[in-house]
């Protein structure tokens, strides 16, 4: 195990296994110095944790657990590239929030994800971000996460 297995273990977390993709694409792809993540929905054991839209069947504070755990799945999916003590920095996280018309906190939904981010890599993982309101995700989950990292 390495320092970053570490500091999600001090978390009471584990890196899981990569989720199966639900349609034809690989979960990640290394190109140079970079991993891209497909988007990463909130997985747990190949079952979805929540569905439906936030500020509808789902809360925020719902919401924030599915972009963690979603973000989970992301690091499991660069770790299938490449070595996680080897990310010398998360550099763009988005995040996208199935969410009703009016509501307006996805920043705080995918704070979810960011947060587990800056945990697991200190100060590589501070990072750009994005957090887009859609209408609806694959399977109605109600968050998704793609990622690009830079690998030393």
């Amino acid at each position: 195990m390495g320092a970053v297995d570490d500091r999600l273990s001090a978390l009471g977390l584990e890196v899981p296994p990569v989720p199966a993709p639900v349609a034809v694409y690989v979960p990640a792809v290394r190109t140079g110095s970079y991993v891209f993540t497909s988007g990463q929905l909130p997985l747990r054991d190949g079952q979805l944790l929540l569905t439906g839209k936030v500020g509808g069947e789902v809360s925020a504070e719902e919401a924030y657990d599915c972009a963690r755990q979603c973000a989970l799945n992301a690091i499991a999916a660069v770790k299938s590239q490449a070595d996680l003590d080897d990310v010398v920095r998360v550099v763009k996280a988005t995040v996208f929030v199935a969410s009703t018309a009016d509501f307006t906190g996805q920043p705080a939904v995918a704070n979810g994800a960011s947060e587990l981010f800056g945990a697991a890599f200190g100060d590589a993982g501070q990072h750009a971000r994005s957090a887009v309101g859609v209408p609806v995700l694959p399977l109605d989950a109600p968050v998704e996460v793609e990622l690009i990292v830079e690998i030393g």
